[in-house]
């Protein structure tokens, strides 16, 4: 049976590509890493039947037309390690275009290297060059400035900040919001 063609990006340093089935011990030990995921603890596993579940679902659209999940792997250019992960949910399907929720995260030991910023960068370069992306939005606990950091160094754009709208680690926390619109990004305000 052949395999659907999947995405494939590649940046100075990085691939980002479209998960297989043998990904599966990096997956899980990526997924439950407790340093790597505190901030994403909704979609954290404790076993690798729960890895195998989220990435079947990160497969599941692969090469289908209204794909909703764009989960892809971040991986070393040059060694193929295992960095973190990036992508986008999309939200809504317009006239206009899709509205896309957009995430990463990476292995704690590769954390300060510019990875992250690299990696959404070419997500929002493929989004909206390559999937009709409309608009497109990230955020994060306004506590975590390093992933703040790297929505600003991507080019995304401060649109919001909310008091105390998320429940994290035992307190309500507050959270702020980036988003990066089509013709900004055409117009070269992101770049």
């Amino acid at each position: 049976m052949e395999q659907p063609r999947g995405i494939l990006l590649t940046t100075e340093r990085l691939v980002l590509r479209d998960h297989r089935s043998d990904d599966l011990p990096s997956h899980h030990a990526l997924l439950s890493d407790l340093e790597a995921m505190v901030y994403l603890q909704d979609i954290a596993t404790h076993s690798m039947a729960e890895s195998e579940k989220n990435l079947r679902t990160a497969m599941a659209g692969i090469g289908r037309p209204n794909r909703k999940y764009y989960f892809l792997r971040i991986e070393n250019r040059w060694t193929g390690e295992h960095i973190g992960e990036t992508g986008y949910t999309v939200s809504e399907w317009t006239p206009a275009g899709k509205f896309v929720d957009v995430g990463y995260f990476l292995r704690p030991c590769c954390w300060g290297r510019g990875y992250a910023a690299e990696a959404l960068r070419e997500i929002v370069r493929f989004a909206f060059e390559e999937d009709e992306v409309f608009r497109l939005s990230c955020g994060c606990n306004k506590e975590n400035t390093a992933s703040e950091r790297v929505m600003q160094k991507a080019g995304l754009i401060w649109e919001y900040e909310r008091k105390q709208c998320v429940w994290h680690d035992g307190h309500a926390c507050d959270r702020v919001g980036y988003r990066l619109l089509r013709e900004e990004w055409l117009s070269g305000a992101a770049r």
